[in-house]
């Protein structure tokens, strides 16, 4: 803490982290906390020079790190997992303050917590396996080995839980890693690395240099970087693919949504119409890459339907995120506000749907845009198919199964979708046909640590949870001894 106690300020004063080095940056971000508008921290934008420096810590840290007998690397990832759960409420309040999200909301230390300790079990678990050849030619056998050096790019919209699914299995399978948390929102994972240290991880295993584009640049085009994990949007994917082009280096890209969900007229509309209302249109104020955003009701449940939604959206609280009765908080920034604002605006003056609540900023501090409905929305226009990353929620009519199937795969995105159904067979069919990542069937998946998450399309490639967010960060080594 700094002398007022303000968490936020505190890690703003603390620096960069650097192997055990904390560093002041030579120019700053001034950063404003979303509910009010009003400056509450400068933070230190890293350098080329940083990152470099960052990029260096971890590679010195590798060889031990890798070295390091899987028991003990499991034994820190728990400890880490224990304090992440302990500073649960602490978290809670830093992500309040960086970027808006209530504290009645999703737990990011709870939620790191999980995926850190998931990911420690797995430390000692990775095994390589025999490959059948001529006995008499010989032994071929396969490592999975660490790529090395991890660059993370982590997303403002929850930079913690970005942590808790990035960092964690790469530290996991025997990677260091530098992260770069946006300017935006950096403390959580600032927060995230404190308590990891404390957990006794050695010094330059986890670096965390905030900083914008140009910084994020310069860890991407690094030599000393061995792959690297974004989440993110498409205009953003694209730099981080051209800059990972000279150094013809991996990536993991999760990138943006526009999920479809599908309210059919056998299904349990009460549950429905929460999960519409809770997540499609207030969750994350609507700055979430999977949310449910654009919502295809039957015709036979239309209004049913929409008249819920409705219902739950007006009575929801906006507020102060740190007032655990708020349900929808601020969105990240004034230019977010201004953007979303705008975009409400074409849609009603293009008649791309009928706005039957919110559609406007609130008059009071802060980037608080009202929860938002567009009824009988154009399948072809912009509120249907553009990610708007705002509490925003396009509702749209469809008659069959063929049509729907066919709206909610007419889209540059594939990263969720949603079914809402009594019929089994359906269900299935359903999540055979739409061309996404994660289907889910009658309810709203928490990312849970032990299932795989990420997109087809232009959603991204890569994935995070499960063994297959740990196998991101190994490659296959094959070794043939010759008798």
């Amino acid at each position: 803490m700094n002398e007022t106690g303000d968490p936020i300020a505190a890690l703003a004063d603390r620096g960069l982290l650097i192997g055990q080095e904390r560093r002041q940056a030579r120019a700053t971000y001034a950063h404003h906390n979303p509910a009010t508008g009003e400056h509450q921290a400068d933070v230190g934008m890293a350098s080329a020079a940083d990152v470099d420096d960052a990029v260096a810590a971890a590679r010195h840290a590798l060889p031990a790190w890798q070295a390091m007998a899987p028991g003990k690397r499991q034994r820190i990832l728990l400890r880490l997992a224990d304090l992440l759960e302990a500073h649960a409420e602490e978290a809670s309040v830093i992500q309040a303050r960086e970027n808006g999200s209530p504290v009645s909301g999703l737990s990011p230390g709870r939620y790191a917590g999980r995926w850190t300790r998931y990911y420690a079990g797995w430390t000692d678990k990775l095994e390589g396996h025999v490959v059948p050849v001529d006995p008499e030619g010989g032994l071929d056998y396969v490592l999975p080995e660490p790529y090395g050096v991890i660059g993370v790019l982590v997303p403002w919209n929850g930079p913690m839980m970005g942590m808790g699914q990035k960092a964690a299995p790469a530290l996991a399978a025997g990677n260091t890693v530098v992260a770069k948390p946006p300017e935006l929102a950096p403390f959580g994972a600032y927060r995230f690395a404190e308590l990891a240290l404390e957990a006794g991880l050695p010094p330059g295993v986890l670096n965390v240099v905030a900083g914008g584009a140009d910084a994020g640049d310069a860890m991407v085009r690094h030599p000393g970087v061995d792959k690297v994990s974004l989440t993110g949007g498409l205009a953003v994917a694209r730099q981080v693919m051209a800059a990972a082009a000279a150094t013809l280096k991996p990536l993991a890209l999760e990138l943006g949504g526009k999920s479809a969900n599908i309210v059919f007229p056998d299904a349990d509309l009460d549950r429905a119409i929460l999960m519409s209302a809770a997540l499609g249109a207030m969750l994350l104020t609507g700055q979430g890459c999977a949310l449910p955003t654009r919502l295809y009701a039957h015709d036979d449940v239309y209004d049913a339907v929409l008249a819920g939604v409705l219902a739950m959206v007006e009575s929801a609280p906006v507020g102060d995120p740190l007032d655990p009765a708020t349900q929808v908080g601020p969105v990240i920034t004034e230019a977010a506000c201004e953007r979303i604002q705008a975009l409400i605006d074409a849609a009603v003056s293009d008649g791309a749907g009928t706005l039957l609540t919110g559609g406007h900023r609130l008059a009071r501090k802060g980037y608080f845009i009202e929860p938002t409905v567009f009824g009988d929305v154009d399948h072809e226009s912009p509120l249907a198919r553009e990610e708007i990353f705002g509490p925003v929620l396009s509702v749209l009519r469809f008659s069959t199964e063929d049509e729907v199937v066919a709206k909610a795969n007419d889209s540059q995105y594939g990263l969720a979708a949603y079914v809402h159904t009594r019929d089994a067979s359906r269900a299935h069919r359903l999540a055979r046909r739409l061309q996404v990542g994660t289907v889910t069937i009658n309810g709203f998946p928490l990312m849970s640590p032990n299932t795989p998450f990420g997109g087809v399309k232009q959603s991204g490639f890569g994935r995070e949870g499960g063994r297959a967010g740990l196998e991101e960060w190994v490659r296959p080594k094959n070794v043939y001894l010759s008798f």
